[in-house]
């Protein structure tokens, strides 16, 4: 078990020859390029930069973020398979950073399964403590506790041909089991599953996290795995880190657009909008409607002194409601709806913006569920104490 903290980590990588950026002219400031997002330099290539994340022992730490974003470059510098460019990587308080991988201490699964094909499931499993020289009876033992906590008794004298995908990343992570690592570094495991079979492996991984009670740090690029196994998430863009917290935080309390964005399924409905006060206090104007908002933002607009501005206002799909009209209610026209079951998913169309609203069946007449047609006009409408603020300036949220 250990605690892993990164101090002001970054990673760059060099230019080749051929593609360093040219030199400014006289007079000129340096050139600075921005190519796939990610900051060009004189030196390289910038992966991740000003990287800081204390992970406490035992705890499960999801960086989560798009393709290309620096989540699996860091994975990758805490296992000692990238070097650091700069910073420092401590693992249980010990300066790491020069440590060669096997004498780390951690244990990595990779999206790829990794298996030696000719091995059986417990040839694979039993490798790496066979290289340490590990009695014959402890190997056994092992082996044998690590399947049956990932239920893969039964396959141990198969090859990994003979096993379905979700079979082989359990061998995969029982061969990281078997060594009892401190750190526990898992790299995308699931993305190579079907829908179907990434959830059954999410709940196991869940299980396995309480029997092994190990630090975990978990890489994946679904925002649903990073809400439903980190004990804290961390979003990742462009390098950086944009966000620290645990999934109810960053689910209620966005820091900024990008993150209010990302976390959420659909994804947050953003609307150009105004911040406005009077003798009341706060409000927001949207589409000709005024929306209130509740005494807590209030409190906290005025704390922090917010000016009446301009404004993106965030509202997630199922936090809108049907209006029978009033001051706060919003036309929108029907063009597609799907019914899901216990829930309507309607794609709407406000003066020229799309948007999602998510109904709940359950308060809705067996004609509403089938009245919803395509050009359909609804008025919808949303309380003050469910909206997001965010800044056109810098797009931070303003709460």
């Amino acid at each position: 078990m250990a605690t892993v903290t990164l101090k002001d980590v970054k990673k760059i990588y060099p230019h080749s020859n051929d593609r360093k950026p040219k030199k400014a002219k006289k007079g000129e400031a340096p050139a600075e390029e921005k190519k796939v997002n990610l900051q060009i330099t004189d030196e390289g290539v910038v992966a991740v930069q000003a990287f800081n994340l204390d992970i406490a022992d035992k705890e499960f730490i999801v960086l989560v973020g798009p393709s290309g974003c620096g989540k699996s470059t860091t994975l990758r510098m805490v296992a000692g398979l990238e070097e650091i460019s700069a910073g420092e990587l401590y693992i249980d308080g010990k300066l790491v950073n020069d440590v060669a991988p096997k004498d780390r201490d951690i244990a990595m699964v990779f999206q790829s399964y990794a298996l030696y094909p000719h091995m059986t499931v417990y040839e694979n499993m039993a490798f790496s403590l066979k290289l340490k020289k590990v009695p014959k009876d402890e190997i056994d033992r092992k082996v044998k506790e690590a399947a049956e906590i990932l239920d893969i008794t039964q396959y141990l004298d198969r090859k990994p041909k003979a096993l379905s995908g979700g079979q082989r990343q359990r061998v995969a992570i029982g061969r990281a089991i078997v060594r009892n690592p401190k750190v526990f570094l898992m790299d995308e495991p699931l993305s190579n599953l079907d829908a179907k079979l990434r959830n059954q492996m999410r709940a196991e991984i869940i299980k396995l996290r309480q029997k092994i009670d190990t630090t975990f740090i978990y890489v994946t690029h679904d925002q649903t795995e990073a809400m439903t196994l980190g004990d804290r998430i961390v979003i990742m863009r462009d390098g950086f880190i944009q966000q620290i917290g645990t999934p109810q935080e960053v689910f209620d309390h966005p820091a900024n657009l990008f993150v209010a964005g990302f976390i959420g399924t659909p994804m947050m409905n953003f609307f150009d909008a105004k911040l406005d006060k009077d003798a009341s206090g706060y409000f927001v104007s949207v589409y000709n409607a005024r929306i209130d908002l509740p005494a807590d933002k209030q409190e906290a607009l005025k704390a922090k002194g917010v000016a009446p501005q301009n404004i993106t206002l965030g509202i997630r799909p199922d936090h809108i409601v049907l209006a029978e009209g009033g001051a706060s209610a919003i036309g929108a026209k029907v063009d597609v709806t799907e019914l899901m079951g216990s829930t309507i998913h309607m794609h709407v169309n406000i003066q020229g913006k799309d948007a999602i609203v998510i109904l709940p069946t359950i308060d809705l007449s067996t004609e509403q569920k089938t009245s919803f047609g395509y050009g359909t006009q609804i008025s919808i409408t949303f309380g003050g104490n469910v909206v997001h603020l965010f800044s056109k300036e810098n797009e931070k949220n303003l709460l």
